[in-house]
């Protein structure tokens, strides 16, 4: 819901039944500490990351924010190092010839922009649960031609 009108920030339509196009407010939070990351914290930076506040596009005053105070940091810290093993992991895997991966839940997630060498590994990129399944008779009447061109 948005901290704003109560409405999904997903995108999806609430209960007014009219559609929002601002990001959920964890996926902003997390992007904004990514980016305040970079401001605040000593090098080395687990993330070297300009894209975020792009992406998020917070008001002025942002680093004001109750959830950017320097009581935050454990709880930034943690995130950070979360989303950096599992890249790490990925960069690993990868090595060892592994094509595809699936982020569920990425919200304002800039590991395409940050790692593109590891996001061109990527050999399907559709969500589970919203299509047919590779191979399957109608997978290549549904698939967007992105998702063709990834998966079939």
């Amino acid at each position: 819901m948005s901290a704003k009108d109560g409405r999904c920030a997903s995108g999806k339509h609430g209960m007014d039944d009219k559609q929002v196009a601002e990001p959920d407010a964890t996926a902003a939070r997390v992007a904004l500490w990514r980016a305040i990351h970079l401001e605040v914290d000593s090098p080395p930076h687990v993330f070297q990351d300009d894209v975020d506040l792009k992406l998020a596009a917070p008001d002025e005053g942002w680093r004001s924010r109750p959830d950017m105070s320097p009581f935050t940091r454990p709880f930034r810290v943690s995130i950070l190092a979360r989303a950096r093993f599992v890249e790490d992991l990925v960069a690993e895997q990868a090595g060892r010839g592994v094509r595809q991966y699936v982020i569920l839940g990425a919200g304002l997630d800039t590991f395409a922009q940050r790692r593109p060498e590891l996001a061109s590994v990527c050999s399907c990129s559709r969500s589970i649960g919203l299509g047919p399944r590779r191979g399957s008779a109608s997978a290549s009447s549904t698939s967007s031609s992105a998702s063709r061109r990834f998966c079939d």
